[in-house]
Formats: structure tokens, C-alpha cells, sequence
């Protein structure tokens, strides 16, 4: 016997697009109250919440949801087309919607992809490459359901897995006296004008660094990208600091210039596939994760920076 009707199955749907009680219900002509308790004895029949409500900010679909919409919505289209016999109906692959830091993209994206296709062969794999409050902003909507990043600016809404440790590096030109060192502190870096990534939740953590050992260097460029950043530290216009490290020593116009690694351990960051915990009931996310790192399967529960 089925419990729950076509009309109940539309309801949840108009909601989940329409982002609110108010706006479902003026497209789907009935009362607001109405709405709210059909909902809610679908809510009641599934025994899960399809939807996180918060005062003031637009109703967003738990983890669930996503999973229970999709079939929600083929049931629809189903019923829709049931006086056409000839129809046919394919299941759609399940979907990876995969955000990755945009320093961080051009050294991990393509080879996740590529592990991610070898061990999941019918998952339909969607990236995006975006800064940190985009991929943040979207995971706690739901539009991502896994992100490459560091771990930064990450609330408790997130589970993350540690992918590597890494250590940042500072960028000089090839006659600069800092090309002879193989490692340099951030107090040696603080007596020198720097170069810094624009982006504010970067900006931030770097100078949040140099605050700890009471340090306050000058910034002489804040830059959009790695590359700017390397293309004028090789020309001398500062020391350029990132914890991007490409291989090449030279510049994108061929200018020669030194990485030397940061030495400070409170220095050192981590990279972590971050998701929303609750996806993990409509992917196999630990498993994706196992697949992207086999080392990557224990939780990161530092607190986030």
C-alpha cells in the first residue's frame, strides 16, 4: 500500500525549488498552512526531516532531500507520462559535485578526477574550481557535495579528512640574498616587503601568522593569483608567499626565481576533502575520500582556523 500520494510527492518538490513555504504555495494555489502540514506528514511518514528550516534565511534541503527529491521528482515525470506506453525511463548516474580551491586546483583537481572515474566508473563527476567563501557557501547549501580545500574558515557544520600537511613557501627573485637560504623564518620574511593573495580569508590567516611572534611586515602587492604573485616576485618587486608550490623555477615570461620553504611549524596548513555531514547518507563519501588519499580515511576534528 502506497502511504504517501502524487499530489504530497509535488508538494515537497514545489518547496525544494521554490525555496520557501510562502513562494510553493502561491505556485501551487493552496494556503501556506496547508502546504506546511502536508509536508510535515511526509516528513512524519519518512521519519527524516526533508528540510532545514532557520528564521530569516530560505529553506535548504538536508542530505536526505537530495536523494528523496531526485526520486521524487522521476516518480513525477513518470506519472506524467503514463498514458504514453512507449515511454522509457533511464535512471540517472549518481552526480559528484566536486568544488576545489583554485590555488589548489591546478596540482589536485585533474588527478582526483581521474581516481574518482577509475573507482567509481558510473558516477557522473562535476567540478568547479572557486576561492574559499564560494566553496563554503556551497557546501552548506548542498550545490557541492565534496571540496578540496584548506582548512580554513570551516565551521562545525563540516566533516573534513586530512588529504596533506603542508608547509608554505616564499618566492624570490634569483639574485635576492634570500636565494642562497633553503629555508627562512617568518621573522626573517617580516623584514621584507611581501606579497600577499587578495583574497580575505587568505590575507588574513597570513597575517594572523606573523601576529602570533608579534610581527607586522609590509605589504607591498596583493594579487588575484599564484602566478601574478610569481611573475613579481621573480622580477623583484617582493617576497612572494603561498602554500602552492608548482615545480616550475621559473616565471610564466621565463624569469628564473627560488622557492624556499617556510620553516615555522605553526606555519604548516592542512589540505581536507570537506563535506556537509549530512551528505554522507545519500554518497559514499568516506569512500570517495578513501579513493581520492587510502590515508585520508581518519577524521580531522582540529578546530577549524
Amino acid at each position: 500500500m502506497l502511504y504517501l500520494t502524487l499530489r504530497q510527492y509535488e508538494y515537497v518538490v514545489a518547496v525544494a525549488k521554490a525555496g520557501s513555504m510562502s513562494a510553493a504555495a502561491d505556485i501551487l494555489n493552496i494556503s501556506q498552512p496547508a502546504l506546511s502540514v502536508a509536508v510535515a506528514a511526509v516528513e512524519t511518514r519518512l521519519g527524516k526531516a526533508l528540510f532545514i528550516r532557520r528564521k530569516g534565511a530560505p529553506i535548504r534541503p538536508t542530505g536526505f532531500a537530495f536523494g528523496f527529491l531526485a526520486e521524487a521528482e522521476t516518480l513525477l515525470a513518470h506519472a506524467a507520462q503514463l498514458e504514453n506506453p512507449t515511454s522509457e525511463f533511464k535512471t540517472a548516474p549518481q552526480r559528484l559535485r566536486l568544488g576545489c580551491f583554485s590555488d589548489l586546483a591546478p596540482l589536485w583537481l585533474a588527478p582526483s578526477l581521474k581516481k574518482l572515474r577509475g573507482a567509481f566508473v558510473a558516477m557522473d563527476l562535476v567540478p568547479l574550481v572557486a576561492d574559499f567563501e564560494t566553496l563554503a557557501a556551497q557546501l552548506a547549501e548542498g550545490a557541492l557535495d565534496l571540496a578540496i580545500t584548506y582548512d580554513l574558515g570551516l565551521d562545525a557544520q563540516f566533516t573534513r579528512h586530512t588529504l596533506a600537511s603542508v608547509a608554505p613557501s616564499a618566492f624570490v627573485a634569483a639574485d635576492d640574498p634570500l636565494a642562497q637560504k633553503s629555508q627562512v623564518t617568518l621573522k626573517e620574511l617580516a623584514a621584507r616587503e611581501l606579497i600577499l593573495f587578495e583574497e580575505g580569508l587568505s590575507m588574513r590567516h597570513m597575517f594572523g601568522l606573523f601576529a602570533q611572534q608579534g610581527l607586522r611586515p609590509a605589504v607591498t602587492h596583493r594579487v588575484a593569483s599564484l602566478e601574478v604573485m610569481r611573475s613579481f616576485a621573480a622580477h623583484g618587486e617582493g617576497v612572494g608567499i603561498s602554500y602552492s608550490a608548482p615545480l616550475s623555477d621559473r616565471s610564466y615570461d621565463g624569469k628564473p626565481l627560488k622557492r624556499i620553504a617556510v620553516s615555522d611549524p605553526a606555519a604548516r596548513e592542512n589540505i581536507v576533502a570537506v563535506y556537509r555531514a549530512d551528505m554522507a547518507e545519500v554518497l559514499p563519501l568516506p569512500q570517495i575520500i578513501a579513493a581520492l588519499h587510502p590515508d585520508a580515511s581518519k577524521r580531522c576534528d582540529t578546530p577549524p582556523q
